[in-house]
């Protein structure tokens, strides 16, 4: 508890500062209205086209959803806990459907030819790609559990004891831990950098490592047998690459703003002091960015997303 009449800290004073909030604000609107965008203009294609529905655009929906989602959260001070709860799920699910659409790339190239489809059959998605939104989605809510029940509502002079990686308690919350003890807490917070954060980050650099490799060798294969029918899947090599591209910069852009995050979060964690609350506002800042940058990124890569943009801009302008 903080102490009556004590003068605020730099931290403090840069929370309260309308630069700071201003900032702040922007890039959460920035990353809504992205999102929605993703979600409308992709979403429209999966459910209006005509023939195979693209599995690809399927996991970017569900990605900009989970994006959309965390930033949307807001806090009811009669739901904390639930709130709360609702808040660390998202976060967690948003870390791991970002790995998969990674993973899933990186699996599409290494294909030797391309999955066979039945272009007059009912349009339905893959029974794998369903299990892997399941899991996804209710492995996290699991995880989440601990937030439902060690979590409290904080008042005016609460301060930040204990900060996760896999979500921030402020500012959009306003609630703060409340485990039983501090060991309890350190230990969910290290579970969550090792869950959450680390493996992520190691899948994702393993397979952008793996997809360019993939691609290096499909491309001396099409050297080798240009336009053959033994080697149909490199006719896909320049689409495949544009899309690795994006992918690529998409998990740099994550590793950049959560590797920020946890480095900030656990200095915090382990090295307590007014001397390292301004971390808290880098962490905040970080975790917002991925969110706010990624539609950006996607819009870059996605033709129909261009399209939409291009057309959108052609009439204000």
């Amino acid at each position: 508890m903080a102490a009556p009449g004590k003068p605020a800290n730099s931290a403090q004073r840069m929370v309260s500062s309308p630069l700071y909030i201003t900032f702040y604000i922007l890039l959460v609107l920035l990353g809504n209205v992205g999102n929605a965008t993703v979600i409308g203009v992709v979403g429209e294609s999966i459910l209006w086209d005509q023939g195979v529905i693209r599995s690809s655009d399927v996991i970017l929906v569900n990605m900009a959803f989970s994006n959309l989602m965390v930033s949307l959260i807001f806090l009811n001070k009669g739901w904390c806990r639930f709130m709360m709860g609702v808040w660390v799920w998202l976060r967690s699910a948003n870390v791991w459907s970002t790995f998969f659409l990674s993973a899933f790339h990186f699996q599409t190239l290494r294909r030797v030819t391309p999955p066979l489809v039945n272009l007059h059959g009912p349009r339905k998605l893959p029974k794998s790609l369903i299990l892997c939104f399941f899991l996804i989605w209710s492995l996290n809510l699991l995880y989440s559990i601990p937030a439902f029940t060690f979590s409290k509502n904080g008042d005016e002079n609460s301060t930040e004891s204990l900060m996760l990686v896999s979500s921030t308690t402020r500012p959009l919350l306003g609630c703060v831990w409340d485990f039983p003890s501090t060991y309890s807490g350190l230990v969910f917070a290290t579970s969550s950098m090792v869950i959450h954060e680390s493996i992520p980050i190691f899948l994702m650099s393993i397979t952008n490592v793996g997809s360019l490799l993939t691609l290096y060798s499909h491309g001396l294969t099409r050297s080798a047998a240009h336009k053959t029918q033994d080697t149909p899947i490199t006719i896909r090599i320049p689409a495949e690459r544009r899309a690795a591209k994006v992918i690529l910069a998409l998990n740099i852009l994550f590793i950049a703003s959560w590797g920020t995050s946890i480095v900030s979060v656990n200095y915090f964690n382990y090295n307590r002091g007014s001397s390292t609350e301004f971390l808290l506002i880098v962490a905040r800042i970080g975790n917002i960015t991925f969110i706010a940058l990624s539609p950006i990124v996607l819009a870059v890569g996605h033709r129909r997303l261009r399209a939409f943009i291009n057309s959108l801009l052609s009439r204000v302008v």
